[in-house]
């Protein structure tokens, strides 16, 4: 086990703070997390990742905005099942944060499709993920992406110090969500205290749009114009008070995930 320096428990110290001040909401959480962990462990892209381990699809909310396109997440979505986080955490619910480097040769790795196909792609060529909540259906983490260097010792035990309390603040912002949903009315749809309720329309452009379909592809299903495709998808941001629809399909997870099962 690396030791820590006294630096690095208050540093960790203050980012539970600067987190947990921030944590009303599963999504709030998310962007202060991906903000405030490369302050203490560097990373050139840091994500909130939500795997959703039956249909083989992941959404992110990204550190920095847009560091990952929908054609970056379609690669990673054609390896999902090998990726070797993913079938690590996705199997050890309660496992520790882990480096793809913990679990296979680097070089073993880099010939693997995920590497090739997505890494490469986008230059990155080191992970860590700090697992946050893990069941059948999801998995969701924090992961910290490098250019060059891998992670060291130090980091991978700074990261797992944080990630005890870290799933504790997401479980909390989740239950609370499930207490509002409990106290909404049940023909409110997906609405909670505070957002609208989705149309059937809004949340079948919602639906293509976590699948990763643009709204020119959208509109082509739903035989409708891409602008109209966009008003609805902008209604759907008002609706749950969002700015993207990377940040809508994530907040939409939530909402699903707080009601208890899939998105439907």
């Amino acid at each position: 086990m690396a030791a820590l320096a006294r630096r690095d428990l208050h540093g960790a110290l203050c980012l539970l703070r600067d987190v947990s001040a921030q944590a009303c909401d599963t999504a709030a959480l998310a962007r202060a997390g991906v903000e405030a962990l490369p302050r203490l462990v560097a990373s050139e892209v840091t994500t909130l990742s939500v795997c959703d381990l039956a249909s083989g699809k992941r959404t992110v909310i990204g550190n920095p905005v847009g560091s990952i396109s929908r054609e970056d997440l379609a690669s990673f979505d054609r390896h999902f099942h090998e990726h070797p986080l993913v079938v690590y955490h996705s199997s050890h619910p309660d496992g520790p944060s882990r480096r793809i480097s913990d679990l296979m040769p680097t070089r073993d790795f880099r010939a693997t499709g995920v590497y090739n196909d997505y890494y490469r792609r986008i230059g990155i060529h080191s992970a860590i993920a700090v697992p946050l909540y893990v069941d059948r259906s999801l998995l969701v983490s924090f992961v910290l992406n490098r250019v060059r260097a891998d992670f060291s010792d130090r980091d991978r035990e700074l990261l797992d110090l944080l990630r005890a309390p870290l799933a504790g603040l997401y479980r909390g912002a989740l239950a609370l969500q499930r207490a509002r949903l409990a106290a909404a009315p049940p023909e409110s749809g997906l609405a909670i205290a505070g957002f609208a309720p989705l149309t059937p329309r809004e949340r079948e452009v919602l639906s293509w749009a976590a699948a990763g379909k643009t709204n020119r592809q959208i509109a082509e299903i739903l035989q409708a114009s891409p602008r109209t495709v966009q008003k609805h998808l902008e209604h759907v941001f008002d609706k749950l008070g969002v700015e993207t629809r990377t940040a809508a399909v994530m907040r939409w997870h939530d909402l699903a995930l707080a009601r208890g099962g899939p998105i439907q």
